[in-house]
């Protein structure tokens, strides 16, 4: 139990749920919603781009993107996002979460608006304007992580944290959604406006030069959401967390709380000072004393998030091209372009309206019964099931009565992906690090978990390509193919379920009770070492 918190933390740790707990949900929620449009909408689009920037009339297939320059438009913007995590998540440590906030706000506006634009008209300058302003979008939306989960963190009650913080993790599933209904409605559109042959028909005349304003409409339509929570975003309070804890204010933290908690509480500045002056609260990121309270803590964040992601953006990044290897998706040259965005912007949508919604809001739901531990546990265990499930009998799915079959259980590894670590990752770095780190070690944690995207983005790209010519894509190498490529990302769920037991159970404790923030005796080193090295078993 605590003995020396702070009256305006324990008040916040104890409020009941109130207006202010989903407006904060919200508010740091549609930047969420945005990132998720934002980086994988792109994965809706880049066929389409292969066709109008890379068209060759003597080829029996459309156009398609040159490895490298497929690996720059899928990978890029996760590129700009690691440095956001790291650069943003530092920062928030240093000025305050609310200050950094506005700015990551500002660039995924701007840089969203962007993307859409391009100079000229050759391949080189459209491709390099795209990539160079996802490169800034990525870094905008990577600043989203460590702030937008810990100033949740930082706001929530104890009993019901790990809900809120999942539900504002949770709104990426309405923007991988949003993306596909938007790209179904734009193309639908077109498609009827622009009735072209298909590619097998008439090779030139499949690909309309109206199409070139498709992508660029669903890639501006991400600014929306993001530019209508500005106000909002600025209006918020920094958190009492940071402002009493790092700040050392406690008039301003208590000042703020009591408008926010409809409540007076007082300025406990002898506290304050007390609690921010002990020794053992003022270890830095690189100090032994880190490493001792919270280092395998990190490793396991880290690791578990690394592990996750390469599973999960190669999986959501190219669901385009498992669709067309197992033959769900028509072959592309029986399409137009603006058809072939319809077909892989329709599957998106019902992957995301069966197994990715859900999920998320399945962890909001359980999170705080069943536990952080629990849920990632089982998450990764069943993804390694499902992703096995699909790769060893391979050749079972790719036959056509067998479609609907793979859909589903492609579906649930989404699903468990969702109920599972893709939540959990994101939830419990916001908890278990002391406030002055909090923000830092999210965004190691997060940066760690992109560093596995890009390894997934680019890896997978190579990898799935058959062995045989006529199953790979033009300019590729041989690859190991796409039953052995699940195979491998079976394997890599397995190893996340491994490093799980590295993560902490942070489920209805304060976060000063996790970290040790409220020991009042500098002298009894055991006492936080036995709070922060937390139970890795749900109670």
């Amino acid at each position: 139990m605590a003995r020396n918190q702070l009256g305006v933390l324990d008040a916040l740790d104890v409020a009941k749920t109130q207006w202010y707990h989903f407006t904060a949900i919200v508010i740091a929620g549609m930047g969420f919603f945005t990132d998720a449009y934002d980086l994988f909408s792109i994965s809706l689009v880049t066929k389409l781009l292969g066709r109008i920037y890379y068209f060759n009339p003597d080829s029996d297939k459309p156009g398609t993107l040159p490895p490298k320059v497929a690996a720059a438009v899928n990978g890029v913007a996760l590129c700009g996002t690691l440095a956001g995590q790291l650069f943003f998540g530092w920062l928030g440590d240093k000025l305050g979460r609310k200050r950094v906030y506005g700015i990551t706000l500002v660039l995924m506006v701007v840089c969203s608006l962007a993307s859409g634009l391009s100079l000229g008209h050759q391949p080189k300058g459209v491709i390099g304007t795209l990539c160079f302003f996802r490169f800034w979008l990525g870094f905008g939306i990577g600043g989203d992580y460590p702030l937008s989960a810990t100033i949740m963190s930082e706001y929530a009650n104890k009993k019901t944290r790990g809900a809120f913080i999942a539900a504002v993790f949770a709104m990426q599933g309405f923007g991988i959604l949003a993306g596909g209904i938007v790209a179904l409605i734009v193309s639908s559109a077109f498609d009827h406006a622009f009735n072209a042959p298909p590619y097998s028909e008439a090779r030139e005349g499949s690909t309309v030069p109206e199409a070139d304003y498709i992508w660029r409409i669903i890639l501006m339509f991400g600014a929306i959401p993001a530019a209508m929570t500005y106000y909002w975003r600025m209006k918020m309070p920094e958190t009492a967390r940071y402002t009493a804890l790092v700040a050392k204010n406690a008039k301003q933290a208590a000042t703020d709380m009591s408008k926010v908690l409809n409540v007076d509480l007082e300025a406990e500045e002898e506290k304050v000072e007390k609690i921010t002056q002990e020794r053992s609260h003022n270890f830095g990121l690189f100090s032994r004393e880190f490493a001792r309270r919270h280092g395998i803590h990190l490793i396991g964040t880290t690791t578990t998030w690394f592990l996750l992601d390469i599973a999960y953006y190669s999986s959501n990044l190219f669901q385009k091209d498992i669709f067309s290897k197992v033959g769900w998706l028509p072959k592309a040259a029986t399409m137009n372009a603006i058809h072939e965005v319809f077909r892989i912007s329709k599957a998106q949508t019902l992957i995301a309206l069966c197994g990715t919604v859900p999920g998320y809001w399945f962890t909001v739901a359980f999170i705080d019964h069943i536990g952080r531990f629990a849920i990632q546990l089982m998450g990764f265990f069943f993804m390694t099931v499902f992703m096995f499930a699909l790769a060893i009998p391979y050749h079972h799915w790719t036959l056509k009565p067998n479609h609907i079959g793979f859909v589903i259980m492609y579906s649930l590894t989404f699903f468990f992906a969702n109920f599972g670590p893709n939540a959990t990752t994101f939830v419990v770095p916001a908890e278990i690090f002391p406030a002055r780190l909090r923000s830092t070690c999210h965004g190691i944690s997060a940066a760690c978990g992109k560093a596995g995207a890009i390894v997934g983005a680019f890896g997978f790209l190579y990898a799935a390509q058959g062995k045989a010519l006529a199953d790979r894509d033009a300019g590729y190498p041989a690859g190991i193919g796409m039953k052995n490529s699940l195979i491998m990302l079976g394997v890599i769920n397995f190893f996340g379920m491994l490093f799980t037991l590295l993560v902490p159970e942070s489920k209805g404790k304060s976060l000063e009770e996790l970290t040790g923030e409220n020991e009042d005796e500098p002298g009894q080193t055991e006492q936080p070492q036995e709070v922060s090295a937390a139970r890795t078993v749900p109670e």
